[in-house]
């Protein structure tokens, strides 16, 4: 009986089955169900949730809810003991073989052994950062994704950003071209003056930041509360060459965005419309190009409506059609001619 229980109701008391929480339940509010009610339900005996009536063995009374309560906390604080005294154990062993290493090993230099670091939590995170800007000299290289930056974004590493100007440090920072329609950046970068200087691409890689070329900070996890700490020379020097490279594709924070070269098209429409050629769904395109979906679907409600395509398939056709899968055209291009419509003329 005890193994057939096992096999059907595979559960604990603090988790019953349907079949069993209607028994015990029962029991509870009666005071007692008979033996042959309990049959199909063994695991409330296995569990001691039931017990036999000591004045009639044809009826079984039920364990007191506060009793299993405190059965099922006695045995939680029981596995919480256990786990940590083999933490303790874990760390006890770390330590001893790690001072077996210092004793046979020599010190390391500064670019060895902390490569690459990882930082769990935003708090080491923060102290991270902060401690690779007071060591930081020259230079800081940043990549913001995203929208519109948020008040609170800025204000997280304004400290920094005034302790660098302090003294001396340039610093460029790219950002997406959503970003320009933000109030916040605009008067970070008014209160930086020359120490900053930003552009903007249709879309970015995720978050970087570069301190002299020597070390970088790049995310670890999607909600960024792990992050790495890389000083490892070769890793920071390709960082910095991915940096430059989009670099010299953006386009200055304070020059206009070119013109798609079709009339009725916005750049932003021409940057989804090359992302949806890829392949990539609504939610993809609004993450990368930091908008929200509800906006990214209307640009494309407009893009289809300019293009006079009915359906999502026609529209890969179109954009297709007038170019709009590839990069961006320059300002002054030949009239290009929208199937179903008119031409076009580029302004």
């Amino acid at each position: 009986m005890a193994g057939h229980g096992a096999e059907e109701h595979p559960h604990g008391a603090d988790r019953l089955c349907e079949a069993g929480d209607r028994v015990y339940s029962r029991a509870v509010r009666r005071g007692r169900v008979a033996r042959r009610d309990a049959d199909p339900v063994p695991c409330l005996l296995e569990l001691a949730l039931l017990h036999p009536d000591p004045d009639d063995m044809d009826w079984l009374v039920p364990t007191s809810p506060q009793e299993v309560m405190t059965r099922l906390l006695r045995g939680m604080y029981d596995e919480v003991s256990a786990s940590q005294r083999r933490v303790g154990s874990a760390v006890t062993a770390f330590e001893w073989y790690a001072g077996l290493g210092r004793q046979v090993q020599p010190a390391p230099s500064a670019g060895e052994g902390s490569a690459i670091r990882v930082l769990d939590g935003l708090a080491r995170i923060q102290a991270a950062m902060d401690e690779a800007t007071q060591a930081c000299t020259t230079e800081v290289l940043t990549v913001q994704p995203g929208g519109i930056r948020r008040e609170a974004e800025l204000s997280e590493g304004l400290h920094r950003a005034l302790t660098l100007r302090g003294r001396g440090v340039r610093m460029r920072d790219l950002y997406t071209h959503v970003a320009r329609h933000g109030q916040g950046l605009l008067n970070y970068l008014e209160l930086m003056g020359d120490a900053v200087e930003a552009r903007t691409l249709d879309e970015v890689i995720d978050r970087l930041i570069l301190f002299d070329r020597t070390v970088a900070f790049i995310p670890a996890n999607t909600d960024r509360t792990m992050a790495l700490e890389l000083r490892h020379p070769a890793i920071v020097e390709y960082l910095v060459t991915v940096f430059e490279r989009l670099w010299r594709l953006a386009i200055p924070l304070t020059a206009p965005l070119p013109d798609t070269g079709i009339e009725g098209i916005s750049h932003r429409e021409q940057s989804i419309a090359a992302l949806l050629a890829e392949g990539h769904q609504d939610a993809v395109i609004a993450e990368r190009l930091g908008i929200s979906v509800r906006t990214c679907r209307a640009h494309i409600a407009r893009l289809s409506e300019t293009l006079g395509a009915a359906s999502r398939t026609q529209l890969g056709v179109r954009i297709a059609q007038v170019g709009l899968d590839g990069p961006p055209r320059p300002a002054a291009s030949p009239t290009l001619s929208v199937p179903g419509q008119e031409s076009r003329t580029a302004r």
